[in-house]
């Protein structure tokens, strides 16, 4: 057997880990970047165009931001009106921007003397469908009043385009799973007569149908559609705005600064940076490839295996879809379903947000110990002071935007006014650098490249969010919402009755163990919906099912929308489809199912935060009953039950830990996330004497 260092790590580890850093990853180009993301990330796979229809998308693209720029500072149009030309451009462009293959592409369409402009025919007449139909609703909309409940011939045929392209659309953006799942649906709400037990109903006709989904607002134009049209739009373009002027940039380097010199330092900067990044995009894979093409060469080139050094940053950057003040676009769709301040849900995520880079932070750490890992030299290590002074105003657009939020103005207006800022530190960049002319000429070209580049990082999302329209359609047309709450609570509460029956003590009430048995149930649904769709779709498909389920628990909304949410990011990093962990593996050259198993397992806070917010929903601070002894209870509570699961995990505490150890720490983590003052004293016991020999181990490392 191999021999082993003091750190327990074997001299074959060792092996391993130089000739790992000998042949670390280099650096990748914007391009390659690009590429990358392109390959994991199916919402941004753009194909090459002609140059006629490439100037013509991009010129629509540019109209399409400025329609949106100038709606959020001098007001949104009237409901339907706003939704129905966001969409009919939405889908236009798709038809443009992305191929009937969904694959990439490296050549454009050849051209032809029947089609000159280099567009497949299929692709225009889709195209030309979805824009009539889209705006066909906002057109007829004074006589909607006189049509919904018995639609036309016409308005029948217009809702079946309409769907027939939403299903296209979204298969080219996004791929089958999210079409695959309205088609039933849509199934379901036709043949109901047809279904099994409790789920069965009378089914609807298909005029029915589209009347429901077509000319309501409980349908393709309801609430998913308007917050996209009104808000995620908005700060999507603000983070790609952001992120041009710099601010990206700017955190990465300030994180080297701050975290780098530490022990596993580039995997502190990871953590660190991916945090301040996510403030400002929600996008893991994007994040992944930013911050991963710095941070993962380096965690190699210190000592990091591959595997882990790509599952670091996976599971750091999947962290922005829960950071404030964006959020990805979930936050958003938050306030209006729950009809709550946008500053409300922003509060409610800054504990659980930390506590997710907590557990990241605390295995990276215990990690780099275990393996004796240095930090970044001072010589590879940027001056934080000089950092800041020569990018100091990039941070400004953010400070417009949080000050604005926080002044309870609407999120768009804030919105407008980080833009402005955007703009605004465009202007002062060029000028200061060029003269007045080409400075003119360089922000012109900036804010079009930026308009261009947000407009279309916000296609698919639309068209997901317009789908799934489709899918709540069916929930409020059929009552299958109700129908699932019975099922779910009725087998949960047979499996606690189960339970309750060989429980030699009062440990646990049926109506607990019911609550725990349906939290399983749904964030294992969350996560497998999460492996085909996209997180904001996702989400609206659960909280239109799950929700229901745990607000008939006693779970207070907020709480229930929280839930679903965490679980449905967490299928980023989760196996098989693993996206971001698959994305920062490419980068490492790394096994990327390796790679996604030790995300989710580096993912942990991720995965216990959200069970102690239900049973303790002080944690989120703004919930009812909110207390600051249950608040401190369960922020230390989840802190020690973090820091024993890392130990756990990484086998290492302030020395290794023998196999009793870390089995008496992983129950101690548990007991301690339980929010409460008993269970909380009762796990401090059983992890006592692995505290105690850790401290004899580091006095006797000490006094060596």
């Amino acid at each position: 057997m191999a021999g082993t260092t003091k750190t327990g790590v074997t001299k074959d580890d060792i092996e391993t880990q130089k000739a790992e850093s000998e042949t670390a990853t280099v650096e990748l180009t914007e391009a390659e970047q690009r590429a990358l993301e392109e390959k994991f990330d199916s919402e941004v796979r753009f194909r090459p165009l002609a140059r006629p229809v490439l100037y013509a998308s991009s010129l629509a693209l540019f109209v399409l931001a400025c329609f949106h720029y100038y709606t959020a500072g001098f007001g949104i149009l009237q409901q339907t009106t706003h939704r129905g030309i966001h969409l009919a451009f939405t889908l236009g462009l798709i038809f443009a921007v992305f191929s009937f293959s969904g694959r990439p592409q490296t050549e454009p369409h050849r051209s032809s003397v029947l089609n000159p402009l280099g567009l497949p025919l299929i692709d225009w007449a889709f195209l030309i469908a979805g824009v009539v139909s889209s705006l066909y609703v906002p057109w007829i909309f004074n006589e909607l009043a006189f049509r919904v409940g018995n639609p036309s011939f016409l308005d029948v045929t217009m809702g079946t385009v309409l769907i027939i392209s939403l299903l296209e659309a979204t298969r080219r953006a996004m791929g089958w799973p999210l079409p695959f799942i309205a088609i039933l649906f849509m199934a379901y709400a036709l043949f109901g007569q047809s279904m099994p037990g409790i789920l069965v109903h009378p089914g609807a006709s298909w005029t029915s149908l589209v009347n429901h989904l077509y000319l309501t607002s409980q349908g393709i134009y309801g609430t998913a559609l308007g917050v996209i049209a009104t808000y995620v739009f908005h700060f999507v373009l603000f983070g790609v705005l952001a992120t041009r002027i710099g601010l990206g940039q700017l955190f990465i380097d300030l994180a080297s600064a701050l975290a780098g010199r530490y022990a596993g330092g580039p995997a502190k900067v990871s953590v660190l940076s991916s945090a301040m990044l996510g403030s400002i995009s929600g996008s893991s894979i994007a994040n992944t490839v930013t911050t991963g093409s710095l941070t993962i060469p380096a965690m190699i080139r210190i000592g990091y295996q591959r595997h882990f050094a790509a599952a670091v940053e996976a599971a750091s950057s999947t962290g922005g879809q829960i950071t404030p003040p964006v959020m990805g676009a979930v936050a958003f769709l938050m306030i209006e379903y729950l009809e709550v301040p946008l500053t409300t849900i922003l509060t409610a995520a800054i504990v659980p947000a930390f506590m997710h880079f907590f557990g990241v932070l605390m295995q990276v750490h215990m990690e780099a110990k275990r393996l004796g890992l240095r930090g970044l030299t001072k010589e590879e290590l940027p001056d934080a002071w000089a950092v800041f002074k020569k990018d100091w105003i990039t941070v400004f657009p953010l400070i417009v935007l949080v000050a604005v939020l926080l002044s309870g103005r609407t999120p768009y207006s804030a919105a407008f006014w980080g833009i402005t800022s955007c703009i605004a530190v465009m202007v002062v960049q060029n000028i200061t650098r060029l003269p007045f002319s080409q400075a003119l000429r360089g922000v012109a070209q900036d804010v079009f490249d930026g308009f261009v580049l947000g407009a279309k990082y916000s296609l698919s999302v639309t068209a997901a969010a317009a789908l799934v329209g489709v899918v709540i359609g069916v929930v409020t047309l059929t009552g299958v919402g109700f129908k699932i709450v019975y099922l779910v609570t009725a087998t949960a509460g047979g499996w606690a009755e189960s339970v309750i029956a060989f429980v030699p003590f009062d440990l646990f009430t049926v109506q607990s163990l019911t609550l725990l048995f349906t939290l399983i149930m749904t964030a294992i649904v969350c996560i497998l919906m999460g492996c085909g769709i996209p997180t904001t779709a996702n989400y609206l498909i659960m909280i239109a099912i799950a929700a229901p389920i745990l607000n008939a628990l006693g779970v207070e909304p907020i709480v229930a929308h929280f839930f679903v949410f965490y679980y449905g990011v967490l299928a980023d990093v989760t196996p098989p489809v693993a996206l971001a962990a698959y994305a920062a593996a490419g980068i490492a050259g790394a096994n990327a199912f390796k790679a996604g198993n030790t995300a989710f397992r580096l993912s942990m806070g991720k995965v216990l935060v959200p069970f102690v917010f239900v049973f303790s929903p002080s944690l989120l601070i703004v919930t009812q009953g909110f207390t600051w002894p249950l608040f401190i209870l369960a922020v230390s509570g989840a802190m020690l039950g973090i820091t024993a699961l890392s130990a756990a995990f990484s086998g290492y505490l302030t020395q290794p830990l023998l196999a009793w150890e870390r089995a008496l720490l992983a129950v101690s983590a548990l007991l301690f996330v339980a929010p409460d003052l008993i269970t909380t004293l009762v796990a401090a016991a059983i992890c006592t004497p692995v505290l105690i020999r850790a401290l004899i181990g580091m006095r006797k490392v000490n006094t060596a």
